[in-house]
């Protein structure tokens, strides 16, 4: 390999790098305004960080959809108000009934993102958006009903049925965005 070319790989591998980091920005900043639009429940706001999750997890595919999820957590972690309702971390342990579904967020991106990978199509996209919900609801309701004493039919009632319609929807949307555009290659 001469020294031009492996100039030119290393540019290329550079410039890589630098557009994945604007993904994983751009990324972030998506699911921290998705968690501002929000219907005020309880325990659990309903937003629609499902839909950002999913889509980037589709979007991005697994590896850079972690980083992304990754970036977003420490946002909060650190103080950032990029939860729902303007929450950072801080908040979260006050009131740490949605630290599950955080979690589940990365899971979400991440298994939507495996799931999508290597083929388009909507059933191809739907099984991503259906495995992706499901390991968040795994973590968001493990948490919630570990919060709740155990109780897994009240965290069930108050933390899967009121969002199941609304989930439908934004899984519908995050279908339309991939369909639309997608995988992205970074």
């Amino acid at each position: 390999m001469s020294l031009s070319s492996l100039a030119f790989s290393r540019s290329l591998k550079s410039s890589r790098l630098a557009t994945q980091a604007v993904a994983v920005v751009l990324g972030s900043a998506l699911i921290a305004a998705a968690a501002q639009i929000q219907v005020p429940m309880i325990p659990v706001p309903m937003t629609m960080q499902t839909f950002a999750v999913l889509a980037i997890g589709m979007l991005y595919g697994p590896r850079l959809a972690f980083f992304t999820l990754a970036a977003y957590v420490f946002e909060g972690v650190i103080g950032l108000p990029v939860f729902a309702g303007g929450a950072n971390f801080a908040v979260l342990l006050a009131k740490p009934f949605t630290i599950g579904y955080i979690a589940g967020f990365v899971a979400a991106a991440v298994v939507a993102g495996a799931v999508a990978e290597g083929s388009a199509g909507v059933l191809r996209s739907a099984l991503a958006v259906i495995a992706g919900t499901v390991a968040l609801y795994v973590l968001g309701l493990g948490w919630l009903a570990y919060m709740m004493g155990g109780d897994v039919a009240k965290a069930v009632s108050l933390g899967l049925v009121p969002f199941l319609l609304g989930d439908a929807v934004k899984a519908a949307l995050a279908i339309a965005v991939r369909e639309s555009l997608g995988r992205i290659r970074f």
